[in-house]
């Protein structure tokens, strides 16, 4: 069945599609080039999964540009998402490693608190970390650590070395897409620009007053972004989210308003999108200190 989700509940069940043995039931780490094949298929997982593959990836088109990335792309997801294709297909000698690990081995530990800062398991897989030969090296030496790790015996000691390792391997990752922002600057100033444009358009077309604000969902998707990606992509370059930029434009557009004095606070919010005019007086208090009637009598 082409439209078949295999619900991976546990790392042992997925272990046994690959056909490997599980030498913890929490956590685990496979070299894929000891596999013959990975019979495609659509998986749900319920735990957290890294994909390194060890493609000669070569010169990657981004954009009009071109970036050379000898090896190494990195996936990650997260507990409930979906991914992989049913074609009936399958991938013959694999190269790459394959991390598992349960949200139950992080209890106790500091990388617990930390998973919501890394956006990237939220990340499109079009959006994958691309690294360097230097930044290879760095994340396979944290798979071979966590793997000899798994070698020994469980004990006490275990989930603490194996979740910081993994926190480890994670700060990596986000020091290095960071620098793939960077590397990127001129295609992501394109994006920057298409955002900017994006939101005056909403406004200047009339659909702000009749769908409301702009979102960054909105946004993301006119620039062919997953949300998450498009926001980090967004703070890089603005030093602020795009939320509040968002924000910051309607502001804007309101103080236009008002100091043409022709519409009431109550017209001014409908215009620009609000549900209700105290939205828009909330919002205008917090960024300018002042109340829309306020700003009218300070600039009237």
């Amino acid at each position: 069945m082409h439209d078949e989700i295999i619900k991976l509940d546990t790392i042992e069940k997925y272990n046994r599609i690959l056909g490997i043995k599980t030498l913890h039931p929490l956590v685990s780490v496979t070299d894929l080039s000891t596999l013959k094949d990975i019979k495609h298929c659509r998986k749900e997982f319920g735990f957290y999964c890294i994909y390194y593959k060890d493609l000669e990836c070569g010169t990657i088109q981004y954009g009009r540009s071109k970036y050379d990335y000898q090896e190494g792309t990195m996936l990650f997801i997260a507990p409930g998402q979906i991914a992989g294709i049913n074609d009936g297909g399958s991938t013959p000698s694999p190269r790459g490693y394959v991390l598992m690990f349960h949200p139950d081995l992080l209890y106790g530990t500091s990388l617990a608190r930390r998973m919501k800062d890394y956006n990237f398991f939220s990340y499109d897989s079009n959006e994958a970390l691309h690294m360097s030969e230097r930044e290879k090296q760095i994340i396979l030496n944290c798979f071979h650590e966590i793997s000899a790790e798994l070698e020994h015996a469980i004990d006490k000691h275990t989930k603490q070395i194996i979740a910081s390792t993994i926190e480890t391997m994670l700060n990596y990752c986000t020091r290095f897409y960071d620098r793939q922002f960077i590397t990127r600057e001129i295609p992501n100033r394109g994006i920057l620009s298409r955002f900017e444009k994006t939101v005056h358009q909403w406004f200047e077309s009339g659909k702000a007053r009749e769908f409301g604000l702009p979102t960054v969902q909105m946004c993301a998707s006119e620039a062919c972004l997953s949300p998450n990606y498009f926001g980090d992509l967004i703070k890089k370059e603005l030093g602020k989210t795009a939320q509040e930029y968002i924000r910051l434009y309607v502001i804007d557009r309101a103080k236009e308003l008002i100091a043409e004095n022709e519409l009431n606070v109550s017209e001014i919010a409908y215009e620009l999108g609000f549900k209700y005019p105290h939205h828009l007086t909330r919002v205008f208090k917090k960024v300018t200190g002042m109340t829309p009637n306020e700003y009218r009598r300070k600039v009237g």
